[in-house]
C-alpha cells in the first residue's frame, strides 16, 4: 500500500485528537487503568485477525522482547498517564501537552541517535516549554485545583513516546505496521490486565463510557498505530512523530464541539507558543539567520 503523508498524517491527528474526548468520557468511571487495559485489549482484538488475515504474524518471531519494550512506552505507560491526566485536565488542554512529543522526540534523538539540534531547534524547545508554563499559568494559580502533578504526567508520556519512536526505527523499522502495532498492544494488554485488576471500579461504567473505550480501542489504537508504525518505516520518525503538530488542534476543536469545553488567553496563547516551538524543534519553521550567527 503506497504511503500518503500529506493525507496520512492530518487523518492520524484528527483520529489521536478525538481519543482525549473519549478518555474523558470513560476514564473516570474505568479508573486509569483499567479503562486502558481495556482500550488495548479491544485493539488486541481488533488487530489479531488482521495479522493472520495479512499473512504476517511470522514477522513478530524473535522480536517479542523488543516489541515489549515498544509496547510499553508506546502504549501501556503513556496511555494510564493520559487516563490518569485527564482526571483533572482538560481534554481540550491535554491535547495541546501532548504536542510537545516532537520536542521530547528531538532531544532523545540527539542524545541518543546523535541527530542534529540547530539553534532554531534549540529556541523551539525553549519556546515550547514556556508555552507549557502559559497555558497551566491559570490552573496554577487557582487553589483549588492541582494542575502540577497531571501536567507532568502528560509531560512524561509524552517523553516515552519520543523515545519509542527512535527505539521502533532503530530495532524494529523492517518489521510489517500491522504485526508491529498487534504485538505492541498485545504486549501492553499483557502488562496492564493484571494491574487493572486491582483497580475495578466500584460500579458497572455506563453505556456511553463502554463505548468510549471500544471506540477507543478500535479507532483510536488498532487503526491509528497501524497507520503510525507504517509512517515510521516509510518517513522516518521524526516526520512521523509530527503528526503531534496537528493533535492540538483536532483536540481543541473535538473538545469544543463535544465536550462543551471553552478556551481562555491562556489557552490560546500558551497553545500558540507549543506549536511555534515544535514548528521550530522539526524544522517546518526556520530563523536561519540564527545558524548564520555561529558561522
Amino acid at each position: 500500500m503506497k504511503t500518503r503523508p500529506f493525507i496520512e498524517l492530518p487523518l492520524l491527528a484528527a483520529i489521536w485528537g478525538s481519543s482525549f474526548i473519549f478518555m474523558k468520557i470513560g476514564g473516570s468511571e474505568f479508573g486509569p487503568f483499567l479503562f486502558m487495559a481495556m482500550r488495548t485489549l479491544v485493539a488486541s482484538l481488533f488487530l489479531i485477525p488482521l495479522l493472520y488475515i495479512a499473512k504476517k504474524q511470522s514477522a513478530l518471531s524473535g522480536y517479542w522482547g523488543k516489541i515489549f519494550i515498544v509496547g510499553s512506552l508506546n502504549t501501556a505507560i503513556p496511555f494510564v498517564l493520559f487516563g490518569w491526566a485527564t482526571l483533572t485536565l482538560s481534554a481540550g488542554n491535554t491535547a495541546v501537552l501532548n504536542g510537545t512529543t516532537p520536542m521530547f522526540g528531538a532531544l532523545v534523538a540527539y542524545f541518543w541517535l546523535k541527530d542534529t539540534l540547530s539553534l532554531s531547534a534549540i529556541l523551539g524547545i525553549c519556546i515550547g516549554f514556556l508555552g507549557v508554563y502559559f497555558l497551566m499559568f491559570d490552573k496554577i494559580l487557582d487553589e483549588n485545583t492541582n494542575v502540577l502533578l497531571p501536567t507532568i504526567a502528560v509531560m512524561v508520556a509524552a517523553l516515552c513516546y519520543g523515545i519509542s519512536a527512535s527505539y521502533t526505527k532503530m530495532y524494529l523499522g523492517g518489521i510489517s505496521s500491522i504485526a508491529l502495532a498487534a504485538g505492541s498492544q498485545i504486549s501492553a494488554t499483557v502488562l496492564l490486565l493484571p494491574i487493572s485488576l486491582f483497580f475495578l471500579p466500584d460500579a458497572i461504567p455506563s453505556s456511553p463510557a463502554i463505548l468510549s473505550v471500544i471506540t477507543l480501542g478500535i479507532l483510536c489504537t488498532g487503526i491509528a498505530y497501524t497507520i503510525f508504525f507504517r509512517l515510521i518505516a516509510v518517513i522516518g520518525p521524526t516526520k512521523t512523530i509530527s503528526v503531534t503538530y496537528l493533535i492540538p488542534v483536532f483536540g481543541i476543536t473535538w473538545s469544543m464541539i463535544f465536550l462543551g469545553e471553552t478556551i481562555n488567553q491562556w489557552t490560546i496563547f500558551g497553545a500558540a507558543l507549543i506549536l511555534s516551538g515544535v514548528a521550530l524543534t522539526t524544522g517546518v519553521l526556520k530563523l536561519k539567520f540564527l545558524n548564520r550567527l555561529v558561522k
